[in-house]
């Protein structure tokens, strides 16, 4: 069935997306930000950016995850090195379904949220972090701009043309 984490910087629907795709499928789902270890919640909460080193011990539990197929993991996964990290921890071959907005749509959304630990000030380096994942990478990309089931369906359609 595959190992899929739906990444993206914050805003842009990879809970509520990748909920979907994974009922969709068949395939359990788990939120990343419920894999991050105590201490990078509160340093986000402060509005701190997150250090390759805060992330590592998360990547390490999100590729965990992974290690079982039939697994999507919501996850911002934003750098090249921070996939590879993920795929060695899953220990088999990973797929990215990439969400991408623009910042004002991300921004409008990160406003609206309650209670999310992710102040909207953390969108600028988030953004700045953020490295589109690479040709030779196994990744489908969708707009955030569509409706739920379109970016689904969309990811499906990706899926199915790569493995074609």
């Amino acid at each position: 069935m595959g190992r899929f984490v739906v990444m993206g910087v914050s805003g842009c629907g990879k809970s509520r997306i990748g909920r979907d795709f994974a009922r969709v499928i068949g395939a359990r789902f788990f939120d990343g930000d419920d894999l991050h270890p105590r201490r990078n919640i509160e340093k986000m909460s402060m509005g701190e950016p997150l250090s390759d080193a805060d992330r590592a011990p998360w990547l390490d539990r999100v590729g965990g995850t992974l290690r079982h197929s039939g697994t999507v993991v919501a996850c911002s996964a934003l750098r090249r090195c921070y996939h590879n990290g993920i795929v060695d921890a899953a220990g088999a071959p990973v797929t990215y379904l990439f969400l991408t907005g623009q910042r004002e749509t991300l921004w409008a959304r990160m406003t609206r949220r309650d209670g999310h630990f992710m102040p909207p000030a953390l969108l600028d380096s988030q953004l700045a972090t953020l490295e589109v994942p690479g040709p030779d990478e196994l990744c489908v990309i969708a707009d955030i701009e569509a409706a739920p089931q379109a970016i689904v369906a969309s990811f499906l359609a990706g899926l199915l043309e790569k493995t074609a």
